[in-house]
């Protein structure tokens, strides 16, 4: 489940001073953060290997780094093989990078989370993530910041969670059989849950991230064109509960 960008005006990213980043970051004093980077941008910034640069920053400032390893493709495959170590994530060139770094991945065959650092989702239903006591629902229980980084606007694997757990009309349920390869031998037939789109959808980016900043909720920074968005997955979910209730498509509209 994905919906379409809503792209902004771009301002050319221009060079940034390193200490500035720092600044930013150091008014977080979070252990875990969920991120999602867009390299091109700080590749503009900073100088050097951009995806080398910005994980050193994070793991200067943050115990854990989480960031999606989503793999769509499991619902296409006739053979539905998800491999923890070896199937790709789809979207992005960081998480694709940052995937043989990771120290864990979780076992959600079409929307996996990978993690460098010590947390875990030990305590959750794997198969269905985006259920609260699924990987997602962790997520919101306890409170994990979110972290974008280089992205055109706020980006937010949060706001799926959001959609399936207010059933918006828009989200279908399919169950898909298939298997998990745990490593190079180990592997269970598995029935992976998995929330989709009944249409195309585009989230309303650019309302989402206004409404939450008026409310306190987004704090956002534009360094020379860089873009950079934060919140916690908690405070993210009171604050559109009431938007949501009211109008189902508010997201989408």
């Amino acid at each position: 489940m994905f919906a379409r960008r809503q792209l902004r005006s771009r301002t050319p990213v221009r060079s940034i001073d390193e200490a500035d980043l720092e600044a930013i970051l150091e008014r977080y004093d979070d252990d875990t953060v969920f991120v999602h980077i867009g390299l091109s941008d700080i590749n503009a910034a900073f100088r050097g290997n951009p995806f080398g640069f910005i994980l050193s920053k994070l793991d200067s400032h943050f115990e854990s780094i989480l960031t999606p390893g989503f793999t769509p493709s499991f619902r296409k495959d006739d053979g539905r093989v998800y491999h923890k170590q070896y199937s790709p994530p789809r979207f992005g060139t960081f998480s694709q990078l940052f995937h043989p770094l990771a120290e864990y991945r979780t076992d959600d065959a079409t929307n996996s989370i990978l993690v460098r650092g010590p947390y875990r989702f030990d305590d959750c239903d794997h198969h269905d993530s985006w259920s609260p006591a699924g990987c997602f629902g962790a997520l919101d229980s306890q409170n994990v910041r979110y972290l974008t980084v280089g992205t055109d606007w706020l980006v937010a694997s949060q706001l799926h969670y959001l959609e399936c757990l207010f059933d918006l009309p828009y989200i279908q349920t399919v169950d898909y059989e298939g298997i998990i390869y745990y490593d190079e031998t180990s592997h269970d037939q598995i029935i992976q849950r998995s929330h989709e789109y009944r249409r195309d959808v585009t989230w309303n980016r650019r309302k989402i991230a206004t409404d939450l900043a008026a409310g306190g909720v987004v704090e956002s920074y534009n360094c020379n064109g860089l873009r950079i968005f934060t919140f916690n997955a908690r405070e993210l979910r009171q604050a559109l509960a009431p938007k949501l209730i009211a109008d189902p498509y508010y997201l989408v509209t």
